[in-house]
């Protein structure tokens, strides 16, 4: 037997049932009463991933459950080929939330749930552990081993269990959304695409670091973040954005880079907290913050005197003004 634990007390399952991720934000227990389900990875949680959910929360009066999985099933079937991710887990959570889900279920994918055939996934998923009415997914959804499952064998074993399904056109602009969209316009550095893409400007989350200091004897303390190579982080370079320290989103100058004017060596995501003197010393050692990237200015370059980066940051830092107010 496996126990799977949650706020209300441990519920217990035999071995063959689904595993549920307890994570802040993602419910456990079985549900008692029917839900309008929706299903994928909805990493970054983008405008296609958004149209779903509503889509979802119009099909009937029942609460949405939207269906995540951790970790990414390509870390599982081919590391190799695992993509950047756009947000941890506890954001994807949160923004799920914030966009329609009632509740957010997260899978924990592995080698066996892999091998789940298609028709098995639906009845322990969709049926057993969630009652669901109504399942919305785009039309492009795949599922079970070696992704036999689509949405016209989804349909018909829905109709065989009591659901419906319905499967969305994918959305977009000039090309569908997609998680692998955003992931190309920020490894370019196309921050204004990939907020068109997402709904809200890309964001890189960390907890603050003590970094060389040098920021500060040049008169621009930064809060500094190492970059997580496993998340999708912009090219080298200066940007305009914002930094969210939980309870304010701050006006920022973003450096991404290892300092190559000090020849730094270590990757770090540096955010000047601009035109809030008060928050200029403004203490975020240990702290965890997200760091919106808004628009790229400049790539990275070294200076030939300190004087010449003073000047430029003071450029830079204009620059973030004059892009923060024409989007304000």
């Amino acid at each position: 037997m496996r126990v799977l634990s949650c706020s209300a007390g441990p519920v217990w399952h035999s071995a063959a049932v689904t595993t549920w991720r307890d994570l802040d934000g993602a419910a456990t227990e079985p549900r008692q009463q029917p839900a309008a389900v929706t299903i994928g990875v909805f990493d970054g949680v983008h405008r296609g991933h958004q149209a779903v959910l509503a889509a979802a929360r119009a099909a009937s009066g029942a609460p949405v459950v939207a269906v995540t999985f951790e970790p990414h099933p390509l870390a599982v079937l081919a590391p190799d080929r695992e993509p950047p991710r756009l947000t941890t887990i506890e954001r994807r959570i949160e923004l799920l939330h914030a966009h329609g889900a009632d509740e957010v279920r997260v899978l924990a994918f592995d080698q066996e749930m892999a091998a789940w055939d298609p028709t098995d996934f639906v009845t322990r998923v969709l049926v057993e552990e969630l009652r669901a009415t109504d399942v919305v997914v785009g039309e492009n959804f795949r599922f079970g081993a070696k992704a036999a499952g689509d949405l016209e064998l989804l349909r018909s074993v829905g109709g065989e269990s009591g659901f419906r399904t319905t499967g969305l056109a994918l959305d977009g602009r000039t090309e569908p959304y997609s998680s692998t969209l955003v992931r190309q316009h920020v490894a370019a550095g196309r921050m204004a695409e990939a907020a068109a893409v997402l709904g809200r400007p890309h964001e890189v989350s960390g907890v603050v670091v003590e970094g060389d200091k040098r920021g500060r004897e040049l008169g621009f303390p930064t809060a500094n973040v190492p970059v997580d190579d496993t998340y999708a982080v912009p090219p080298d370079g200066v940007y305009a954005g914002r930094v969210d320290i939980g309870d304010e989103v701050l006006p920022a100058a973003i450096s991404v880079g290892s300092n190559p004017t000090f020849d730094g060596t270590e990757r770090r995501v540096e955010s000047y907290v601009i035109d809030q003197p008060q928050h200029g010393s403004l203490d975020l050692y240990g702290r965890t913050i997200r760091v919106e990237l808004v628009r790229r200015l400049r790539g990275m370059e070294a200076f030939d005197t300190v004087d010449a980066l003073v000047a430029q940051m003071h450029d830079d830092v204009n620059d973030t003004r004059a892009v923060l107010a024409e989007l304000s």
